[in-house]
């Protein structure tokens, strides 16, 4: 019997807090300073730090709306793993981001994002930005993401 790819081992449950380390370490997320701050059954939630590289406006300090776009999609990326509960390679297809004001001054920006529907080749999440009110969002966002292979185990039902 051929043994599947770790992605697809359902052995290898993913954990967002323990895969936080690694998806954090490098890259555009490593360079931003992302964080892991929770999780649930399909969300996730994720902190872009404040810091003068970020900054998209010199006269009020705040983060620009660049580092917020990255933040949920990648938080949109953990809650599709979480929510799958295992890593399985996954593309951007549609993302949209509606700002609804700017992040404080000097205020990190938090990121929750959920999974809310999959299908065997789709992943749909939600999500807001905001910093530290969760009910006076910066920014929300709703995104479509494809999977690759079938999202779902082997004998499991698609919503």
């Amino acid at each position: 019997m051929e043994k599947e790819a770790p992605h697809r081992d359902p052995a290898n449950v993913f954990d967002p807090e323990k895969a936080a380390p690694f998806l954090f370490a490098g890259g555009h997320p490593g360079w931003l300073g992302l964080t892991y701050l929770g999780h649930g059954e399909d969300w996730t939630e994720i902190r872009l730090p404040w810091r003068e590289e970020l900054m998209g406006d010199d006269v009020r300090r705040v983060i620009a709306s660049g580092p917020i776009f990255s933040m949920l999609d990648m938080g949109g990326g953990i809650a599709i793993w979480t929510r799958a509960r295992r890593f399985v390679p996954i593309a951007t297809l549609d993302m949209r981001v509606d700002y609804q004001r700017p992040a404080g001054e000097r205020a990190d920006v938090i990121a929750r994002c959920e999974c809310y529907r999959t299908t065997r080749s789709a992943a749909f999440v939600r999500g807001i930005a905001h910093d530290g009110d969760p009910d006076d969002p910066v920014a929300t966002m709703a995104a479509v993401y494809m999977t690759i292979g079938d999202f779902n185990p082997a004998g499991a039902k698609n919503d």
